[in-house]
Formats: C-alpha cells, sequence, structure tokens
C-alpha cells in the first residue's frame, strides 16, 4: 500500500495549490526549503519518502494529522508544518500514477537534472553560444504511463534555450542605444517574451512593465502579511537584490479549473528583472540564416542522437547508485532497454500472377525501413489461386485465426475493384479487427518510383499501428482538439455517416475514433453526443484527468445551418460536461466550411498569384455578426487559391481571433497522409476519411477495438 498525505479532505490527484497556505505557518513559498524541512524530520516520516512540495508519499501510514515544526535558516523563523493523510491508494488504482511521477522526478534531480516546466534540463552540459550570447539546455520531456502493454516510462529530447543576459541587463543595453525612447523600445523588446527565473527555474511570459514599481515596494503574501521583495528573496532565497531602482516586469496568469471544474484565479505575479533571463530565439537572430544554422544543429538531433541521448538517460539512471536506491526502495525498476515496436507478424496476400511485384515490394520495404525507422519482419507469404473476393475473404480469415497475434494485413489487387475492396475492409475492420493495406498492383509496378511508394507506404502502416510521425507544438495545456464530419451513404436510404475524431493526448498524435449512422429525419447530436462522452472519458483513462480546454471543429455545415448549431447542438454538448462531477472546461466550437465561392490572390506589381500557405483574411468579406476568417492553409502548383472559411460559434476559452488562426493553420499539419499542409485541420480530415469508409465500404460502425489507431488512413 502507499499513503498519501496532502491538502485534507482531498484526493491526492487533485491541484493542490492552495494547499500553502494552511499547511505551512508561517507559508513557505520555497520548494527547495520545503524539501529541506521535510527531509529534517525523516525520524517520523521514514527514509522512504515520495514529496512534490506539497503531496506527501509514504509506505507506512502515519497518525490522520501530524504537527511538526523547522526552523528556517534565513531568519531563524519556527515553522510548523500540518500533515493531514487523505488517501490510500493500493498498488492498482490510477492514482498511483502520480506518485510514480514523483518518483521519477527525484531520480531526475539526484542524477543531475533540473525541473523547468514540465521538463528536466542539464545546466552543466549547456551549450554555450558566446557569438550570440545564448545558452542552449539540453534536457528531457518525461512522464510514466499506464498503457494496454503496462507501465512504461516515456522520455523525449528537448532543449531550452536561454539569454546569457539578465533581463536587466538586456534593458541596460537598450538604455545605452535608445535613451530617448527608451521605455517604448524595451515594452517592444520584451512584451510576449518568455523568461525563467533561475532561482525556481519557473518561466512566465512578461505581459506588461511596471515603470513605477520596485524592488523596494511592498506586496502581500498569501498569509496576509506584507514584505518587500528585497526582504522576500533575501528570507526565502537567500538572495540579495543589488539594484534598487529597477522597474518590474508583469506576468499575468490565465484563468484556469481544476480537473473538477474549480475555478483557479490568481492575481498579478511581479518578476524582478535582475533575477530573470529571456528564453527562446530572439526575433533579430530568426532571419539570420547562419546564426540559425549555428544554432539549429545544437536543437535539430538526428534519429541516432536522440535514441543516444535517451540511452544515455537510463545509462546515467541505472549506473547512479543513489538514484538505483531510490527507485528499488520503492520497488520499482527501470528497464535500461528502448521500447521498439517491430513489425514482426505481419501477412501479405496476392494472387499467383503479383508474386514478382510482391516480392520486390517486400525487399524494397526492407531497404527503406532503417533510414525512416521502421523495424521489419519478414511477411508471412500466401499465395492466392485467383484474385476473387471470396478467396481473399477466406484466406485472410483462416490466416487470422491460426495467428492471433497478427499486427497487420496486406494485400495487392488488380484494378479498382470495389467490392474485393469493401470485402477486405469489411473483414478487416469490422468483423476480425486488425490494421490493413490494400494496395493496387499497378502502383507497385513502376519500378523506379518503388522506393518513393514503398517508404510512404510503411509511413502510413506505421501510423496505422499507433505509430507518431511529426507534430507541432501548441502552447494550451491539457487540450483536446475535435474534427467532425459527415458522409451521406447513399446505399441505405441516404442514410448519414458521422465521422468523429479526438485527440487524447497533449502532443496531439493520438487519436480517438468513432463513427455513428443516422437516419435522414435523425438529429446529429444524438450520435455526436455519444461521441464526445467516450471521447471524454478515453481522455481521462489516458491522462487521469480531464481536459480544461476542448476545441470542436464541425464540418460540413451551411450558413443556413449556423443558427441550428449554435442554439441546439453546442448546448447539448455542453449537458455532456454534467456526466463528470464538478467539471465546466472551456469549450470552442467553430463552423468550418469548404464550399464556398471565395477567392484568394496574392497581387505583386500588378501580377496576380496564389497566396503562400498561412494566408489569413479576417476583415472586409467576414461575416458582421460572427468571428470567423478565411484561412490559405495548403500550397497549390495550380489554379486559384481556394481558402477554407472558419466560423467560431462559441468561445469560453477566452482564445483570440489570432490564436484561433494560429491553433487552426498548426492543426493543417498534422494530417499524416501528407508531408505538409492540407486545406482543412487534421481532425477533421480523418473524420472525413473514417466517415467515407463506414459509409462507402463498411456500411457499419468500426469495431471499437480500433477507435484508437488511425486504421482509416
Amino acid at each position: 500500500m502507499i499513503y498519501v498525505f496532502g491538502e485534507g479532505g482531498r484526493t491526492a490527484n487533485i491541484s493542490v495549490a492552495k494547499a500553502t497556505t494552511g499547511y505551512w505557518c508561517p507559508n513557505v513559498e520555497s520548494m527547495a526549503m520545503r524539501f529541506g524541512m521535510m527531509k529534517d524530520h525523516r525520524s517520523t516520516t521514514g527514509e522512504v519518502v515520495a514529496f512534490d512540495g506539497s503531496i506527501l508519499y509514504l509506505p507506512v501510514k502515519l497518525n490522520d494529522v501530524v504537527v511538526l515544526k523547522s526552523l528556517r535558516r534565513t531568519d531563524n523563523e519556527e515553522i510548523e508544518i500540518k500533515i493531514q493523510m487523505t488517501k490510500i491508494l493500493p498498488p492498482s488504482s490510477d492514482l498511483c500514477i502520480p506518485f510514480y511521477n514523483v518518483v521519477l522526478r527525484r531520480v531526475l534531480k539526484i542524477i543531475g537534472l533540473k525541473p523547468v516546466g514540465k521538463n528536466h534540463y542539464n545546466p552543466e552540459n549547456a551549450v554555450i553560444l558566446g557569438k550570440y550570447r545564448l545558452q542552449v539546455w539540453p534536457g528531457y520531456s518525461t512522464c510514466i504511463k499506464q498503457t494496454d502493454g503496462g507501465l512504461y516510462l516515456c522520455v523525449d529530447v528537448s532543449h531550452k534555450v536561454l539569454r546569457n543576459d539578465s533581463v536587466l541587463n538586456v534593458m541596460n543595453m537598450l538604455y545605452q542605444q535608445t535613451k530617448e525612447n527608451f521605455q517604448d523600445q524595451c515594452t517592444k523588446a520584451l512584451i510576449g517574451s518568455i523568461v525563467i527565473t533561475r532561482y525556481n527555474n519557473r518561466t512566465y511570459r512578461i505581459d506588461a512593465i511596471e515603470w513605477k514599481k520596485s524592488p523596494k515596494d511592498t506586496f502581500t503574501l498569501m498569509d496576509g502579511t506584507k514584505t518587500t521583495f528585497v526582504e522576500y528573496y533575501s528570507k526565502n532565497y537567500g538572495i540579495t537584490i543589488k539594484e534598487m531602482d529597477q522597474p518590474l516586469l508583469m506576468h499575468r496568469p490565465k484563468e484556469r479549473s481544476k480537473p473538477g471544474g474549480k475555478q483557479i484565479i490568481t492575481g498579478e505575479i511581479l518578476i524582478v528583472p535582475e533575477l530573470s533571463f529571456i528564453t527562446g530565439i530572439p526575433e533579430t537572430m530568426r532571419s539570420d540564416f547562419r546564426a540559425m544554422k549555428d544554432l539549429t544543429k545544437h536543437i535539430n538531433v538526428t534519429s541516432e542522437q536522440h535514441t543516444h541521448s535517451i540511452k544515455q538517460l537510463l545509462k546515467n539512471i541505472s549506473t547512479n547508485p543513489e538514484s538505483l536506491k531510490e527507485i528499488s526502495r520503492w520497488g520499482l525498476e527501470i528497464d535500461s532497454q528502448i521500447l521498439l515496436i517491430p513489425l514482426s507478424m505481419w501477412a501479405i496476400f496476392y494472387p499467383h500472377r503479383c508474386a514478382e511485384q510482391a516480392e520486390e515490394l517486400v525487399s524494397t520495404f526492407k531497404k527503406v525501413a532503417g533510414p525512416i525507422g521502421v523495424r521489419l519482419e519478414r511477411p508471412i507469404r500466401v499465395e492466392l489461386r485467383d484474385d476473387r473476393t471470396e478467396t481473399y475473404i477466406k484466406s485472410i480469415h483462416s490466416q487470422l485465426t491460426s495467428e492471433p497475434n497478427m499486427q497487420l494485413v496486406l494485400c495487392i489487387v488488380f484494378g479498382n475493384r470495389d467490392d474485393l475492396y469493401s470485402g477486405i475492409k469489411k473483414l478487416c475492420c469490422v468483423k476480425s479487427p486488425i490494421p490493413s493495406q490494400v494496395i493496387n498492383v499497378r502502383t507497385i509496378s513502376q519500378q523506379q518510383k518503388l522506393r518513393s511508394i514503398a517508404q510512404k507506404v510503411l509511413l502510413q502502416i506505421n501510423s496505422k499501428l499507433g505509430g507518431e510521425l511529426w507534430t507541432v507544438t501548441v502552447p494550451l495545456k491539457h487540450l483536446m482538439v475535435i474534427g467532425v464530419d459527415v458522409h451521406h451513404d447513399t446505399s441505405k436510404g441516404h442514410q448519414s455517416v458521422m465521422g468523429f475524431v479526438a485527440s487524447v493526448n497533449s502532443s496531439l498524435t493520438r487519436w480517438y475514433s468513432r463513427v455513428t449512422f443516422q437516419l435522414p429525419n435523425e438529429e446529429l447530436i444524438n450520435g455526436f453526443r455519444v461521441c464526445f462522452l467516450a471521447a471524454l472519458q478515453k481522455y481521462n483513462k489516458v491522462n487521469h484527468n480531464l481536459p480544461e480546454k476542448i476545441v470542436v471543429y464541425r464540418d460540413g455545415v451551411s450558413d443556413g445551418q449556423l443558427s441550428m448549431v449554435e442554439q441546439y447542438e453546442i448546448p447539448q454538448l455542453i449537458k455532456c460536461f454534467e456526466k463528470f462531477s464538478k467539471y465546466e472546461p472551456k469549450l470552442v466550437f467553430i463552423v468550418v466550411q469548404k464550399h464556398i465561392n471565395t477567392t484568394l490572390y496574392s497581387c505583386n506589381a500588378n501580377n496576380f498569384g496564389t497566396p503562400p500557405p498561412g494566408t489569413v483574411l479576417d476583415h472586409t468579406l467576414t461575416h458582421k455578426d460572427w468571428v470567423d476568417f478565411f484561412l490559405m492553409a495548403h500550397h497549390i502548383n495550380q489554379g486559384c487559391g481556394l481558402p477554407t472559411r472558419y466560423i467560431c460559434l462559441y468561445n469560453t476559452a477566452n482564445l483570440t481571433p489570432d490564436h484561433l488562426q494560429r491553433l487552426t493553420f498548426k492543426m493543417c499539419h498534422l494530417y499524416w497522409n501528407w508531408p505538409g499542409t492540407i486545406r482543412v485541420p487534421a481532425p477533421c480530415k480523418y473524420a472525413h476519411k473514417v466517415a467515407y469508409l463506414a459509409g462507402q465500404y463498411l456500411h457499419s460502425e468500426p469495431a471499437i477495438q480500433l477507435s484508437d489507431k488511425l486504421f482509416f488512413l
């Protein structure tokens, strides 16, 4: 058993942002001091302790309430610490995942990594780019997750770019350059920048500069006492501020919700420039090709360097006696091998007359698999006596029955035969769920193009098996993005098929898909609501919390249907939140319109051309009653620039039009069947693909076992 202590009366997985007031008296904000004080009481807690600054995990049970006293070394003030038991976790509990991550963060600290946000970096191994007054911290993003295969440590390589100069130094340099309009130049250079405060390695966005305030000013602590910034940093961090007349930087925290729906609204945070450093790449550097080349060689790592960095992390953990002790005393162990998911059990089906092309395709697969990081074993070859649909179906079914661990079915077929394609997909998507790939023999008959085609097919197969090809950075945390599209199935009395796809992880690389069929007079919201609830449950299962922000891209809505969607469909979705206790996420609902008559041109010296990808028009042609915009996300070689129109019908997330446009353009990069941007956000395209497959070929809902894979690509 694991005993959890934290904020009284609350389960351990709930945010403890307010536990600082009632459980440390007077309040202690420095995490380092909290860790030190708890370490002083090992005689009470025992040596085996996992502590994240607010919640304490122990393998032994203490009294329900324990009061301890510590001495703050910076001013010799006595601190009272109250520990109150909140929950007992059995090892099978999902709430053990936060505990495992607390232990992991402790292990990363032991091997010398420093936490910055959710990632950990090694300042000791920083790459100093003195010429550009920058430094690059190498590091990792890590988390422990429960998957179908068990408990896994997920690791990725990360880099943090920092300026060598403090914000105060940057301000002094600006003053030397432009004394007359110094404040304007500072505002222009600093507002919007992300800074890191090295005393606690936290990052903040600069939203304003308080020119009339200084470190000599006072502010109110959470316990109600007043102190100056000078006294605060001296008492809590042992830091002496040197420049007394410097202005202060202001950060306005965004309003957010706890998983239970309770609002967390914090006041403005004032930061001392002398103690903060700007992160990220300077704007002046981005346009300098040589400078960016020097920088990117340190942050854009090859697949070999990426793998080496991860192996080095595992080696550092496994060879450090203290980190091994920390892991083992909780009964945990980290495997030193990186998890690989090879395509080891798969079968290829082809008629006799395609034997040569099948052998050539498999041979080319082996040649291109290594360079793109795919591990591929030899397939089971099944040569068919003819190419009748029944022959394929019986052979595939027989093979799946004899090999229950089959990962993929690949079929080579002659011509564009809908009956054969439909038969294969019905078997593999409904009756015996397994990812499948159907290839027309004509596609692989051109020898000069075979290598390129084989590479694209392998990447598509990798996606279908659950692999991740690429992603984009979206700063919104705890975000779910949903795509919805409707296909009309003409074979069954013109009934409609709704495709629904939702992201279920923070990097927007794992998707959950569902399909619902509806009669001509049936409301779409009925199936929409079922899919929406299922996606929220899936997100909660993967992340152990519900999303705080949900963005829905709804395709297939005309102008005449906008009022119906706004007045009926959106309120019905909001009602779904009532199924979860105290859950009030922020919702954004955007209608996507492809079939419009608007065409965009770029004009240069009276020459009309096609606008580049990323072009946005959000005035003049937009509707006076809606928040809408036109976006050209894709590249066009021929023809005119046909944009897509986006209409925001609902927005409680307070995302500005600029934020909506940026997010939408980023979503257009995530369609893994095309190495570029597409016309609509990827979840909309995925929703269209799964709806089309179900309506055109399956004529029924796909098996639920495939819902967490992009089997429809």
